[in-house]
């Protein structure tokens, strides 16, 4: 799951400037464990990457027995990775079925512990306001408060 952070706006950075929202983003790819809720893996790039292209820059190797779970911008995922699960994807000019919407809630009930998972790093006011710091060192900082973050847990 991938979470946008609002950035201070200087000189110099069309490299994180997004036309389509009007803001400078860093975006930020987060691998949570479903058991334990702790923060296992993070990609860092800028707001102008799609989702799944972060996925694949990230080079992430995984065990294929473990169940990746995604949002529709992972739409692609069978190629790198065989055991995930994705919501169905709504077909232009037809309405999903009741057994898909029921299928996609399911599994929104499974992914919101990642948006918990946010929303805890969001309680570091760091992450909550927009980003006034070196952008060369924002992965370092999130991932300590990352490490802080699986300690709590």
């Amino acid at each position: 799951m991938l979470q946008k952070l609002k950035l201070n706006v200087q000189k110099k950075q069309k490299e994180y400037y997004s036309k389509k929202k009007y803001h400078h983003h860093l975006k930020t790819q987060v691998l949570v464990d479903k058991k334990t809720n702790k923060i296992i893996r993070t990609a860092f790039t800028r707001e102008h990457n799609h989702d799944f292209n972060l996925f694949k820059k990230s080079k992430l190797r995984l065990n294929p027995k473990i169940q990746l779970l995604g949002d529709l911008g992972y739409v692609g995922m069978d190629k790198y990775h065989k055991n995930n699960l994705l919501p169905h994807k709504k077909k232009k000019g037809k309405k999903l079925s009741i057994e898909q919407k029921k299928e996609n809630k399911e599994l929104g009930k499974v992914r919101i512990t990642v948006e918990h998972t946010f929303a805890k790093m969001k309680r570091f006011k760091i992450f909550y306001y927009p980003y006034r710091n070196r952008r060369k060192r924002f992965a370092l900082r999130f991932n300590l408060f990352a490490a802080i973050h699986n300690m709590q847990n």
